[in-house]
């Protein structure tokens, strides 16, 4: 990492923020972590906004962890991969459908997503993220075929994790956090 990992001895930050952030994780701190407590108004904020990305909300947990994967192997943070595809696993998503992401990332996954180990909404939703990520502007054609599959509240929800992630991304690649060992 680009700067120290934060400890208590090196800047002090409230227990009971550091004691949420512990019970969100599971009881220990992650790397990233280490690098939000620097800041505490952003590691409060951080904690309560992206609980409610990654666990909240009701869209599709799956689609979402693809969009997050997608964001995560376009900025090459490396970091949010590793955390990301055992969550997509985990959410009933398959190694064949992260081979194929990994697979349509290298080619130019913002007009066509095409692969024979995505169906047809996971395309749409790796398309989505790509444009979302590398253009930013997403094309009237692909919005549509958003809305022929989603309701108003998964699009908002789908894009909030995939512009969320895209934060995340950055943080993690212009301060140089590494996965944990």
């Amino acid at each position: 990492m680009r700067i120290p990992d934060w400890t208590p001895a090196l800047k002090s930050q409230p227990q009971e923020l550091v004691d949420a952030i512990l019970a969100r994780r599971g009881g220990s701190l992650i790397n990233l972590d280490r690098a939000l407590l620097w800041s505490e108004p952003l590691a409060r904020g951080w904690n309560v906004y992206l609980k409610a990305v990654r666990s909240e909300l009701p869209t599709s947990r799956k689609l979402r962890e693809l969009g997050i994967c997608t964001v995560a192997l376009l900025t090459g943070a490396a970091y949010e991969y590793q955390h990301h595809a055992p969550d997509f696993l985990t959410a009933g998503g398959t190694q064949a459908e992260l081979d194929g992401l990994n697979a349509l990332v290298k080619a130019d996954a913002r007009q066509t997503a095409e692969h024979p180990s995505l169906g047809a909404v996971e395309q749409l939703v790796v398309r989505y993220a790509a444009q979302m990520t590398l253009d930013v502007k997403v094309s009237d054609e692909l919005f549509a075929a958003l809305r022929a599959h989603f309701d108003t509240t998964e699009i908002v929800e789908l894009t909030s994790a995939i512009a969320t992630y895209n934060m995340v991304a950055r943080f993690l690649v212009a301060l140089g956090v590494s996965p944990e060992e």
